[in-house]
């Protein structure tokens, strides 16, 4: 059987209107072109040239070769471009994220990068910042929206926002006037997030003066179990203040105000790989993470 490159000869001797002329624009001895039409010839069994002077020029069966062959090379050269352009635009993404972002810049982040790769498909995996860490390094993942601050020192980080906190409380739990210390806090049961974050270890601090008494912290891996036992009234807690958004708005939560010495700082995140992996695609997935994080 016959292959694209004898379509491609073909194709040339036609456009250089001959033998010699297609050798000296394809860089082959002009014996090599005539040998390999020859072949060709027999294979098929029909004449594609006939002599025209010192040229050459199709027969009818030629003419017809060639429409077939331009399909043929036509073929050949979307196949080569889409997978050379466009390889890494498609298959499957696996990004690991904190659950904070699940809740806040997630379904706008996927909705940008939906836009823009529209043929990829997401694997998402939801983990502490800590263990994405690990992932990461073990390629269990590609993209990891974590902690600024957890990232792998050899890992390739880009910010891309803050995620405020807020301490919250069910709605029917009473408290003094005015914004609440650190005193009027550690009277009450707190759940925050897991042990050894970095959340749960600010809180820690705040409370560490040796003349309060010693906190009952709770710490959770899930920020929606949080929200639920507060709701309850387990006890007061920390969450994302978009998350608490729509228990502020139908009532079930109250959020309260504290002074400057119980304010928390915003969780810093941002997306990170390791290097020289998914370089094509790591403009997208920040922008994409920034556009949901300017939105929120």
């Amino acid at each position: 059987m016959f292959g694209i490159r004898d379509a491609e000869i073909v194709r040339e001797v036609v456009r250089a209107g001959g033998f010699r002329a297609a050798a000296l624009r394809l860089e082959l001895a002009q014996s090599a072109i005539s040998s390999r039409v020859a072949a060709l010839e027999r294979m098929l069994g029909v004449k594609l040239f006939q002599r025209q002077g010192r040229g050459v020029r199709l027969t009818p069966v030629g003419r017809r070769f060639l429409e077939q062959a331009e399909r043929l090379i036509a073929a050949r050269d979307r196949i080569v471009d889409e997978l050379a352009a466009g390889a890494q635009l498609a298959g499957t993404l696996r990004i690991g994220v904190a659950e904070s972002i699940v809740h806040t810049w997630l379904p706008g982040m996927l909705r940008a990068l939906g836009d823009v790769l529209p043929r990829m498909r997401f694997e998402l995996s939801v983990d502490t910042s800590a263990e994405m860490r690990r992932t990461l390094r073990a390629d269990d993942i590609d993209f990891a929206i974590l902690l600024t601050q957890l990232a792998p020192e050899d890992a390739v980080v880009t910010r891309i926002g803050r995620i405020e906190i807020c301490w919250v409380a069910a709605s029917s739990m009473l408290f003094p006037e005015g914004p609440l210390s650190p005193v009027e806090l550690v009277g009450h049961p707190i759940v925050t997030f897991p042990k050894g974050t970095p959340p749960y270890g600010e809180i820690e601090r705040l409370f560490a003066e040796p003349s309060l008494p010693v906190p009952l912290l709770h710490g959770c891996a899930s920020l929606s179990t949080i929200a639920h036992l507060v709701r309850d009234g387990f006890g007061i807690g920390t969450l994302p203040r978009r998350m608490a958004a729509e228990g502020l708005a139908d009532g079930s939560l109250r959020e309260l105000a504290v002074t400057r010495a119980a304010r928390l700082r915003d969780l810093e995140f941002s997306a990170a790989r390791m290097p020289g992996r998914h370089d094509a695609l790591a403009e997208m997935i920040v922008e994409a993470a920034r556009t949901a994080a300017r939105a929120g």
